[in-house]
Order: structure tokens, then C-alpha cells, then sequence
């Protein structure tokens, strides 16, 4: 048997990368880590697996996936999310924790050694996944074991390149050995995967015809682009629909550009429309007509190697974002947002960003924020608090706007455009 770890099992993880595992060949099994998240320890803990619900042109199927027959608590027991490196069978580590996951200062991208998470795992036992990682990582250098290949499959620009070096730099910081043969491939990953409500839980119940344990709904389109840089052996992922290609950029880009930023700009202004999710968002003709603005942006972003594939990209995304019965919500996408705005919106802005829909993407944003500022309403954000003083302390809307824009690195913030910005957010009636 040979093994894979996974930090993060949450809905994605269980969606994407376990789903292409189990249905390669080969007896490869999942070490699953939770976080903190009590209640699914609990309920996969027992190895019997969990549920998944795959809608498409043909309905809605279930498959039980038992790939993971190993689970661990990190924040019930860290010691052995670091032991878990020392099995000689595990060959591949991935790791679906978020943008706000890795930890990283916004001004460089590298590990933020102030961060409170990090901080706290150089202090003390690891329990965050950056620390659990590089102290796993080191264990297993220490014994004389062979290096490990390990994925990041979140949303990140590079985020191959920058995990390895948040490794690296917490690894220095906690004076822990760092073995330069570990892989760090980037990857680029796609699959919508709507949170779990009671409706869907019916839904993937009533399909199977027996309780559904631990369930998770997603579409039938999925996408995993993986650089072929692998320190030793690794499922045949390649063989059930991923692709390995000498450079990932490329897909990513297309990617966070075509799909993610109109998720962004489709859940905030979607959010101060009225809307509740993506599919009624879609269907509103400005908002619609914004997706498409953005997309005309981005196609000229794009390298050469993507440009051709962009019309049919575009068909299937609005196909995908069009499916009502998904009940993707606009306000699990509106998450992050200070994270997600770096990576998605700002770098369409180009040298016309006064007259640009990505300028009104950020203006959706701000307002939004703005809005669940005043009326006290939970605003999930790894900077809430900073933004939330940002708010409290501005002189005026202007002010607040070149402040937001500040803080998810908006290029070249003339004058003309925080007026711009500013009028765009004020436009939204906060």
C-alpha cells in the first residue's frame, strides 16, 4: 500500500483530489487531517467513508468514497499529524486550507512571522498547518526517509513556488532542517463545491436510498492541472482526468481570471442586488453583462498558449454557473475577500483601470463590505478587524476606498481613480 497525507479535509479536498485518487489504480490510501472541525472528525474518524453527490446533464448520482482510512485531529492531537510523516510508505502530501491557510504578508508573499497563527506555532507545539508541515517535513528528514512531493490545491497564484518558501521560512525561523529534495509542484485545481446545506443532504440522501454520511455536493466538470515535478512515486492521477504539463501558469491564470473573478464580482454585487446565489446572479442582465466585460479583460491578460481555448472556457462556465440546482451561495464565495481580490481582480486592471468593470468588481467589494460594517453583520475576512477600523477611522468614502485599495494592492491608485472608485462605491446606496 502506499499513502497520501491531506491537511484540510474539508468539502473541496473530499470533491477533487480524493475523488481522482480513489478512482486511480493502485492501492494508494489517504491520511486525512482535520483541522479543528470536531463533528466530521467524528463522523469519517471510523474509515467507512462519506458521500458524494455529482450533479450533471443526467441528474444528480452518489458515489461512497472510502479512500481515507486513516484520520487525525490537529487540534486534538498535533503529535501525530507530525508523526504521520514518518510512515515510509507515504509518498505525496496535499493541502486544501485556503488562501488565509499559508499565512503570507501581502507586500511580498512570503511567510508573515508575525502573523498570530505563525507566531503561535514558533512559540509552541505546531498546530496550524504551515507548522504542522514543516515540522513533519523535518521528522521525516531527521529519520532518514525519503523526501515527499507536496501539492498545495488552493486558489494561489504560484502556489507551489510559495509554499515552498513558507516552509522554508518557518522551517528557518524554528531552527528545523529543511531537505531542499522535496517537491513543490504548482497546481491549478476547479471543481464547484457548494457548502453543505440541509437541502442538499436530501437531496444526495435521497438519490443513494440510505442516510448520507458526511455529504458533500459538487458538479460533473472538473479540472486538475499539476506541474510534473514529483520527488518519488505518486498516484496515476493523470490516467482519470488530471493533466501534467512543464507549466501550470498558464491554466491558472485562465482560471483565476475567467472563473474566479467573475465568482467575485457575481457575489458581491449579486449580494447588494439581492441575490442569494450564483445562478440568480447569472440570470441578472447587469450583472451578466459585467462577467462578460471581465472576461474581455482577462482574455487580453492571458499568455498565447490559453487564447485559443477562452471561447469554449467561456461557454462552459456560463453552462456551469447557470445550473440553479447547485444552490452555490454568493456569500461562501464572498469569503476572503481581501485575499481573493489580490489574486482575481486587481492584476485585470491594467493601464485602464478609471473606466474598467474590474475597478467596479473592487467597488462591489468595498461597498459590500462597507455594508455588513455598518449594519454589524458578520464579515468573514482574515482582515475584518483591520478593515473594520479602516471604516471607523476614514474621513470620508474616498478615504475608505483608498485605504481597501491599499490593502489588496491596487496598482498605480491615481488620484482620478479613487474618485472613480469612490463615486462607483457610493453608486451602490450603501
Amino acid at each position: 500500500m502506499q499513502r497520501l497525507l491531506h491537511i484540510g479535509l474539508g468539502n473541496f479536498h473530499r470533491a477533487h483530489q480524493a475523488w481522482y485518487t480513489a478512482r486511480a489504480e493502485g492501492d494508494w490510501r489517504i491520511t486525512g487531517v482535520v483541522m479543528r472541525n470536531e463533528a466530521l472528525f467524528d463522523t469519517l474518524k471510523n474509515g467507512t467513508g462519506y458521500s458524494l453527490g455529482i450533479r450533471g446533464a443526467n441528474g444528480l448520482q452518489v458515489e461512497h468514497i472510502t479512500v481515507h482510512d486513516r484520520v487525525l485531529l490537529a487540534s486534538r492531537d498535533a503529535a501525530a499529524v507530525v508523526d504521520a510523516f514518518v510512515d515510509p510508505e507515504l509518498h505525496v502530501v496535499t493541502l486544501t486550507i485556503t488562501e488565509k491557510g499559508y499565512c503570507l504578508a501581502p507586500a511580498t508573499g512570503r511567510l508573515d512571522l508575525t502573523h498570530p497563527d505563525i507566531a503561535a506555532d514558533l512559540a509552541g507545539r505546531p498546530s496550524g498547518a504551515i507548522g504542522l508541515l514543516a515540522h513533519g517535513l523535518a521528522r521525516r528528514m531527521d529519520a532518514g526517509l525519503n523526501p515527499l512531493t507536496v501539492l498545495s490545491c488552493d486558489n494561489l497564484s504560484g502556489n507551489g513556488s510559495k509554499l515552498a518558501a513558507a516552509v522554508e521560512d518557518f522551517a528557518k525561523s524554528a531552527n528545523i532542517a529543511f531537505d531542499p529534495g522535496n517537491r513543490f509542484p504548482d497546481t491549478m485545481v476547479d471543481r464547484i463545491t457548494p457548502a453543505t446545506t440541509e437541502g442538499l443532504i436530501d437531496e444526495i440522501t435521497a438519490s443513494a436510498g440510505r442516510p448520507a454520511v458526511a455529504p458533500v455536493m459538487t458538479e460533473a466538470f472538473t479540472e486538475w492541472v499539476i506541474e510534473d515535478d514529483f520527488a518519488g512515486p505518486r498516484p496515476d492521477w493523470e490516467n482519470v482526468g488530471a493533466e501534467l504539463v512543464p507549466d501550470v501558469a498558464p491554466f491558472e491564470k485562465r482560471k483565476l481570471r475567467l472563473l474566479n473573478a467573475a465568482h467575485s464580482w457575481l457575489a458581491y454585487a449579486g449580494l447588494l442586488a439581492g441575490h442569494r446565489y450564483v445562478h440568480e446572479a447569472m440570470a441578472d442582465p447587469a450583472l451578466r453583462r459585467g462577467v462578460e466585460r471581465l472576461w474581455d479583460m482577462a482574455a487580453a491578460t492571458l499568455p498565447p498558449v490559453v487564447i485559443d481555448t477562452l471561447p469554449a472556457y467561456r461557454d462552459a462556465l456560463i453552462d456551469r454557473f447557470a445550473v440553479a440546482e447547485m444552490r452555490h451561495e454568493l456569500i461562501q464565495i464572498a469569503a476572503d475577500g481581501s485575499l481573493k481580490m489580490r489574486e482575481r481582480i486587481v492584476p485585470l486592471m491594467g493601464n485602464t483601470a478609471e473606466g474598467s468593470q474590474a475597478l467596479d468588481a473592487v467597488a462591489a467589494w468595498i461597498a459590500f463590505a462597507l455594508r455588513a460594517h455598518r449594519d454589524g453583520t458578520v464579515f468573514a475576512d482574515p482582515n475584518a478587524k483591520q478593515i473594520a477600523r479602516l471604516f471607523d477611522d476614514a474621513r470620508d468614502i474616498r478615504d475608505a476606498a483608498a485605504q481597501m485599495a491599499d490593502l489588496i494592492g491596487v496598482p498605480d491608485a491615481s488620484p482620478v481613480l479613487l474618485d472613480t472608485l469612490a463615486t462607483r462605491v457610493t453608486s451602490y446606496a450603501v
